[in-house]
């Protein structure tokens, strides 16, 4: 009893100082610890992921295809075989899954030049060339958008970007002056108050690029579904890669 007392005591004693004591913090210190390749290896932890490190490995190895050449993102002005290739694969495994949930098509596709982190090399493909390609964890939202605000936000900031940002089913044509002589989506006039689904990455659609005119939206649909996994679908579908530039963003004189 008497242990008891004098412990409640104390307590009592220590949360009386501490009320009464203003703390103040006036002395941050910090380190820096480097970490490097020079630093050993802990054995155990080695010998533990080295069975998990093999398998990812063998997965990230395994070829899917074959690129008859290497396609590099500044192959081209306005548009590029890689930027073309991509923009198609999420076009084409983007519209089914989006057509089974909400029976509408995707009618176009727009990603960003600065997405693509690498050159697609002439040789087998594989899941790595997937990871090398989109390293992000970018996924596919499809965007609702009236035909005006296509015209007036998208087609706008693609011809004034002047970049070979990567598209699908939509095709500008600029003459000598940068203005827009030509704008169609799968091969028509676009039509201002029709709504159109485009595909696009969530990081665009967050403002990415300045491609600030996403939000002004209908509606948003997300598909969870990343376009690097799009990629090793794709991958995996055919058997020999060979994309082209084409006519789908061009300037005349």
């Amino acid at each position: 009893m008497r242990f008891t007392y004098l412990f409640v005591l104390l307590n009592i004693f220590i949360f009386s100082s501490c009320k009464e004591q203003k703390l103040e913090l006036n002395k941050i210190e910090g380190k820096l610890i480097e970490v490097s390749d020079s630093l050993e290896n802990d054995p155990e932890i080695e010998a533990f992921i080295s069975t998990y490190r093999k398998r990812i490995e063998k997965d990230l190895d395994s070829v899917l295809a074959y690129s008859v050449d290497t396609y590099s993102k500044t192959d081209g002005e306005l548009n590029t075989a890689i930027g073309n290739y991509m923009a198609d694969i999420v076009y084409n495994e983007a519209n089914p899954v989006f057509k089974s949930r909400t029976g509408y098509d995707v009618d176009m596709v727009l990603l960003n030049h600065g997405g693509i982190r690498s050159i697609l090399s002439k040789g087998n493909v594989t899941k790595r060339s997937a990871y090398e390609l989109m390293p992000f964890e970018n996924s596919i939202v499809i965007v609702a958008l009236k035909g005006s605000q296509i015209e007036d936000g998208l087609v706008t900031y693609l011809s004034k970007s002047k970049r070979a940002h990567p598209i699908s089913n939509l095709k500008l044509v600029l003459n000598k002056d940068n203005e827009i002589i030509e704008a169609k989506i799968k091969g028509k006039d676009i039509v201002p108050n029709k709504t159109y689904y485009v595909a696009t990455s969530d990081y665009l659609y967050n403002g990415g690029d300045n491609m600030i005119f996403f939000k002004t939206n209908d509606s948003l649909y997300r598909l969870n579904y990343k376009i690097r996994n799009a990629l090793i679908d794709n991958f995996m579908k055919v058997d020999t890669i060979n994309p082209v530039i084409d006519d789908r963003f061009i300037q005349i004189n």
